[in-house]
């Protein structure tokens, strides 16, 4: 709430508009030079830097105060959950294809569903598994490794393959009903979880439909690399069998991943693929392996939060307000609101917090049922989450490949985020032709009943500050 308060300033926003430019800018001009791994010639965690340089410049105070602001952002919860996530995962992939635990799997997959249906094979299980958990950073973690595997050992488009996972990762992201995202979303609007369920599952699934038709099309390959030797053990198998049913069930992700490092670990012990030594390496060289997303992601907590407090996200919530003038522009708004607030925070959990409040005000401006409005502002989050080249996601994807001797980068898998794209244009479609608006028309919402409730909630508030103030009083 503190950064709604401030004063809005444009400027603040320029450190964010710096990486832009340098980042994607860099890699372009490579490109156009002819430049092998064009986008890799000038790292992102060296561009994030300069960017965060130019957060420092900006606003009032000493450098100590601006690093304090720094370190709020980069020690946030959802910041340091997303670090944890990001080398426990990586820990796992290294170990478990250390055990050869990778090659088992994919083995066995390839023997069980035929190459051309492997590509929506992967949405689907990244979708029910990011549906079932919540979470698209541990679908993502779990499914990416194999999807690595079965798109090299086919010879199908590694591209293609990592964004048919993240896309269904950010299904799951977007419609279940324990998502950070669905939580926020809900809370902030004033609205129920299932009623949100029902708006925003008319706007996913048609666009999961197409997404699969897409893939079953454009995944099937031209030609069929010649498998070879199929054979595989299937105890090795078992870790990944273990994370996907823990996560299934509901347990924490960090568990989850460490139960999976050291069931992998075991078996490779036992099947003498791993000696004690090379297990301790192997967890050491899946930390390290993603040192480049860790760093970005880091930088980019502090740098939010210095951006919000300088009053950056204050100016674009004044801004996309004064453009809302109706029904129609409301929702287009928050939907437009709630995507550059993920562009800049890189968090899509985040961004809904920061917007929603300016979201519900404007819901009750304009008469847009709350349940619509909690729906759009989880399906355009997720759309951008999974869209944005220094977003968790695709960086995640990107970097796990690096663990099996391939580069990828996150601009490689964007033109095959189908899912995401298909979102935004189903979602944009339900604005102007309310499809997915049901439960809108044959529950009205009850806006008398909100806005005293509203003003309960407000009144309560005042009285519980101003208890809180004179208790404070000095005798």
């Amino acid at each position: 709430m503190e950064t709604l308060e401030k004063k809005g300033k444009g400027s603040a926003l320029l450190p964010f508009l710096l990486f832009i430019v340098i980042y994607l800018g860099a890699g372009l001009y490579f490109q156009a030079q002819g430049v092998e791994m064009a986008f890799y010639q000038f790292p992102s965690v060296t561009a994030m830097f300069i960017a965060l340089l130019l957060a420092f410049c900006q606003g009032k105070g000493t450098i100590d105060q601006k690093f304090t602001v720094f370190a709020k952002g980069a020690a946030n919860e959802n910041v340091l959950t997303m670090l944890m996530i990001y080398i426990l995962a990586g820990a796992f992939s290294t170990v478990a294809s250390a055990m050869g635990g990778v090659d088992a799997t994919v083995n066995l997959g390839l023997s069980v569903i035929p190459v051309h249906f492997l590509a929506a094979g992967v949405f689907v299980i990244s979708a029910f598994m990011g549906t079932a958990t919540g979470t698209s950073m541990g679908t993502i973690s779990a499914i990416v490794p194999i999807a690595v595997g079965v798109a090299e050992k086919g010879g199908l488009s590694l591209p293609l393959f990592l964004g048919a996972c993240v896309g269904g990762a950010m299904f799951g992201d977007n419609l279940s009903m324990i998502s950070d995202t669905t939580i926020a979303a809900t809370r902030t609007q004033g609205c129920q979880l299932r009623d949100k369920f029902r708006v925003n599952f008319l706007i996913a699934l048609p666009a999961a439909i197409i997404t699969i038709i897409v893939l079953l099309v454009v995944g099937r390959p031209e030609t069929v690399t010649e498998m070879g030797n199929l054979s595989f053990n299937v105890i090795k198998v078992i870790p990944y069998l273990a994370v996907l049913v823990l996560a299934l069930i509901g347990m924490n992700v960090f568990l989850v991943l460490t139960i999976g490092i050291f069931a992998a670990g075991i078996i490779g012990l036992a099947l003498g693929d791993l000696d004690i030594p090379l297990f301790a390496q192997s967890i050491w060289n899946g930390f390290t392996g993603m040192n480049e997303v860790f760093f970005l992601s880091l930088f980019c907590g502090g740098m939010s939060e210095m951006i919000a407090h300088n009053g950056g996200i204050t100016w674009l919530i004044e801004k996309l307000g004064r453009m809302m003038k109706g029904n129609k522009s409301a929702q287009v708004g928050v939907a437009a609101l709630v995507s550059l607030a993920d562009c800049a925070t890189a968090n899509n959990t985040v961004a809904i917090i920061v917007s929603g409040p300016m979201a519900k005000n404007m819901s009750r401006i304009h008469k847009v049922d709350p349940r619509r409005t909690a729906s759009l502002l989880d399906v355009f989050s997720c759309v951008l989450q999974g869209m944005i080249p220094w977003g968790a996601q695709l960086l995640t994807a990107a970097s796990l490949t690096t663990i099996y001797g391939v580069t990828m980068n996150p601009i490689d898998i964007l033109p095959y985020m189908w899912y995401c794209w298909i979102l935004a244009a189903v979602g944009i479609l339900s604005i102007f032709i309310p499809f997915a608006d049901g439960i809108c028309r044959k529950d009205p919402w009850n806006w008398e009943y909100d806005v005293a409730e509203s003003g309960v909630a407000a009144k309560k508030a005042s009285l519980e500050l101003e208890r809180q103030e004179s208790a404070q009083t000095p005798i």
